[in-house]
């Protein structure tokens, strides 16, 4: 594969930021990142590929590692197409990689989509598949948030090891409650599997939390949203979360699920390198025509949230990675900082993927190149720049 050229850009490498640089990519990896002054005075084959960018802005691509859909696809559908899709459609928001997240069903369809993403994985026309992300079904059934309460179940190691089988090794997150009967065994054999698991969906006491730290848990879904608030007496999901600073946690930046303020004092008690932003995002999200469905009811689409038409309920979140990033800096985040939340941190999470997410000499170059309004202009996974959806 021939030299490309990424010239004349701010570009955020994940460790520094370098304002006026170009990123060059050979055979699929970053090859070096240089002044443009440098670039000017080095030998560039003939047959190299030069994007002029005028001051744009190069981020490692971004890694979504918990979504539901997009574009009118879903895990749900339990099909390759879908996931392939979703896929595609990724590459218009800068994502380089995600996890495609399953949610309770019945175990036949959780099984059946658990087999789609496995089947997909390896044909991805967009964004890469990183492993499987499983929000349940072991959660609390009194913290369900707006997944379906008939489908959430008690711990099964019987169970957990047929989704085992089915993933071929695949699955990379998987959302628990700590508080849970028998959770230890289910931690530790996920842990054996590779499997970063996740408190979420859970009314844990302070002292579940520990113990489920002690397990291995140490990671925690949309942290804030479905999970028992911080009280005095008892610190709880929340308060547990931001007292341990190892416990790293999701956050959907869209401005509803987490208030600003919230934000703010998270930052002050968690390091940034333990905050991922995650979308969240269901099936709609970004659906150009057609009715609108999430959680099979229809939806209306209202300052980036999704509401049943029927009564007006928050039906879930509309956010796009690189809305996300975009709502970060507008509430104050430094954009080295955003950008980390949407890239480095969510491949630190999954480790196995370490190839990704910074702009390194020998790393992937998957990339997102967005003008100063973030708008996603290019995004290569592999140093390959991918056709956004028609």
């Amino acid at each position: 594969m021939s030299l490309i050229c990424l010239h004349n850009a701010t570009v955020y490498t994940g460790i520094t930021s370098l304002p006026k640089s170009t990123v060059l990519i050979e055979n699929g990896k970053i090859e070096d990142v240089i002044s443009n002054e440098r670039f000017r005075k080095r030998s560039i084959p003939k047959d190299a590929t030069i994007y002029y960018l005028n001051g744009a802005i190069i981020s490692p691509g971004f890694v979504d590692t918990h979504i539901h859909g997009v574009h009118g696809y879903d895990t749900s559908d339990g099909s390759v197409e879908s996931i392939l899709e979703m896929s595609r459609a990724l590459i218009e928001y800068g994502v380089t990689g995600f996890c495609p997240t399953i949610y309770p069903q019945s175990d036949e369809d959780f099984i059946k989509s658990i087999r789609a993403v496995v089947e997909a994985i390896g044909q991805e026309p967009g964004a890469k598949i990183y492993g499987i992300n499983l929000e349940g079904p072991f959660i609390s059934p009194e913290k369900p948030g707006v997944l379906p309460n008939k489908y959430i179940k008690p711990v099964d190691l019987d169970a957990m090891n047929k989704y085992l089988e089915a993933a071929e090794g695949h699955i990379a997150i998987m959302t628990v409650a700590p508080e849970l009967k028998n959770m230890r065994e289910l931690a530790i054999l996920a842990g054996k599997n590779g499997i970063v698991t996740s408190a979420g969906h859970s009314n844990a006491t302070y002292e579940n939390m520990l113990e489920g730290m002690q397990a291995g848990i140490l990671h925690s879904t949309h942290f804030f949203n479905a999970m028992r608030r911080i009280h005095h007496r008892d610190p709880g999901v929340v308060g547990a979360i931001m007292i341990h600073p190892n416990v790293s946690c999701e956050v959907i930046a869209d401005g509803y699920h987490v208030h600003k303020a919230i934000l703010d004092l998270l930052l002050k008690v968690k390091p940034i390198h333990k905050v991922v932003l995650i979308t969240d995002a269901l099936r709609p999200t970004g659906q150009k025509s057609g009715k609108l469905i999430a959680n099979n009811e229809e939806v209306i689409c209202e300052n980036g949230l999704f509401k049943r038409k029927s009564d007006g309920t928050i039906a879930g979140s509309a956010l796009t990675m690189i809305r996300g990033v975009k709502n970060l800096c507008e509430m104050g985040f430094p954009m080295h900082d955003a950008l980390r939340t949407a890239s480095s941190n969510p491949v630190t999470v999954i480790s196995r993927q370490a190839e990704t997410g910074s702009l390194i000499p020998g790393k992937d170059a998957d990339i997102a190149v967005f003008d100063k309004d973030f708008n996603v202009m290019m995004t290569f996974v592999k140093g390959e720049l991918k056709k956004f959806s028609e």
